[in-house]
């Protein structure tokens, strides 16, 4: 059933979430291919039954929603037309791509109420655009799970790099890694950011195809997903949207700007555009925050943002790097091209969060006039607000980071480099190779 299946941080969540005696429905959100029916399959592993109803492969299901949405009779029917017996805790049932089948992601808040025993997992591409027409769909009836692209550590532990995740994992800002295992995982970010974390890829890669092979494999993704902005069923044409995305690709790093996209569009059609990449997973948004409290969330400017490609294979791909001239270069140099770093560190600080909530990332700028001091991150830490500053090599003054330190009153603040472990005054020095040694929740 899941024959090659890599292994992910979220199996230990779903697995978690199907042991819960006061567990709900899961809805598991996410971008297109980041293995989400994958995930499920291999989860489906430690049930004795499981039933797969594919909305897109077996519309004729779609009338099984029509009539009513009793749970017993909604499962029964589907029990007798894919012939496989539902028994209560020991059967798995996933709604997949339930995004074309409206009433079946209505049905799921009465699967809580009248069949709670019952384990159901549901997922669909482009999901968000059919619960936005549905603001009380299921409120406090059905839990979401939200999932990425493999995080760096994953893909460690996809290519056979157990043992030195685990040597990582032992040592921190009190004692440097040795140099000889420093400069390896810094080798092979430099080959993650390169591949990026979409599951094919990655599967490619592990299986020993070479970085150039797998360029094909990223050449095929950007094209389904650049075809799929056809099936966004909205006033905003599909070229537009293609347009807009390849501008958040080529002005990541730095604050969104409408005019940059194209001097004939006008800006409301770019904010459509927008919105919908949010909604369907490719574009993250970083927020401008005063961060003066908590919630981080309080004090923004939502004028103020930036946006971040989903993966970074995915934008270098499009963005036309040169991967056969990256492979040759020194690792500094290859970590600035196009602010990858911060892009890569954003990334994975959103997928060590928490992943039963829609997280987000913020960042400060000094709202002065003659004033450049920016700070890449905001984090907040329990009650406390931790800045981020992201370095692309192994230099560089951190005159923006004291600066908010000072003026906040803060007592500690965090350099993402490719320096080894370490210490500046207040400032801890993590590799960005151990991103998620310090951001898990």
């Amino acid at each position: 059933m899941s024959e090659n299946y890599i292994s992910r941080f979220i199996d230990e969540d779903l697995q978690e979430w199907a042991g819960d005696k006061n567990r709900k429905p899961l809805l598991l959100r996410g971008a297109r291919q980041v293995g989400k029916t994958s995930a499920v399959r291999k989860l489906a592993e430690s049930f004795e039954n499981y039933m797969e109803v594919n909305f897109e492969e077996h519309p004729e299901v779609h009338k099984f929603f029509e009539n009513n949405l009793s749970p017993d009779e909604i499962i029964e029917n589907l029990s007798v037309y894919f012939n496989i017996q539902v028994k209560e805790n020991k059967t798995l049932v996933f709604f997949d791509e339930i995004q074309s089948c409206r009433k079946a992601l209505l049905s799921l808040r009465y699967f809580y109420e009248k069949k709670p025993v019952l384990h159901l997992i549901a997922a669909g591409s482009l999901l968000e655009f059919a619960i936005q027409s549905m603001p009380s769909y299921g409120i406090g009836r059905i839990r979401s799970m939200f999932m990425f692209p493999f995080t760096f550590d994953e893909f460690l532990m996809a290519i056979g790099e157990e043992s030195l995740l685990k040597k990582r994992k032992t040592y921190g800002v009190n004692m440097p890694l040795n140099e000889v295992f420093h400069n390896k995982l810094v080798r092979l970010l430099k080959k993650f950011i390169i591949l990026g974390g979409m599951p094919e890829v990655v599967k490619k890669y592990a299986e020993g195809e070479n970085i150039i092979a797998c360029q094909r494999v990223l050449g095929d993704l950007v094209i389904s997903y650049l075809d799929d902005f056809a099936k966004y069923k909205t006033n905003v044409p599909a070229s537009r949207i293609s347009e807009v995305f390849r501008s958040v690709v080529h002005q990541m790093g730095n604050k969104f700007v409408y005019s940059r996209v194209s001097a004939d569009t006008k800006h409301h059609q770019i904010k459509d555009a927008l919105e919908l990449l949010i909604k369907a997973g490719l574009v993250i948004t970083a927020t401008h925050s005063s961060g003066n409290g908590i919630p981080l969330g309080a004090e923004i400017k939502p004028t103020l943002r930036k946006m971040l490609p989903f993966d970074t294979g995915i934008a270098l791909y499009i963005a036309g790097a040169d991967i056969k001239e990256l492979l040759v270069q020194d690792d500094v140099d290859f970590i600035h091209k196009g602010a990858v770093a911060e892009l890569f560190a954003g990334l994975e600080i959103l997928k060590a969060s928490s992943p039963y909530k829609r997280n987000e990332l913020f960042y400060w700028q000094r709202e002065a006039l003659n004033s450049s001091a920016e700070v890449d991150y905001l984090i907040q830490k329990g009650n406390k607000i931790v800045p981020v500053e992201v370095k692309a090599g192994t230099k560089g003054s951190m005159q923006s980071l004291f600066l908010f330190l000072n003026e906040k009153n803060i007592t500690k603040g965090i350099r993402l480099s490719l320096e080894n472990f370490g210490k500046y005054d207040r400032v801890e020095v993590i590799p960005l190779y151990a991103v998620r040694d310090f951001f898990h929740e």
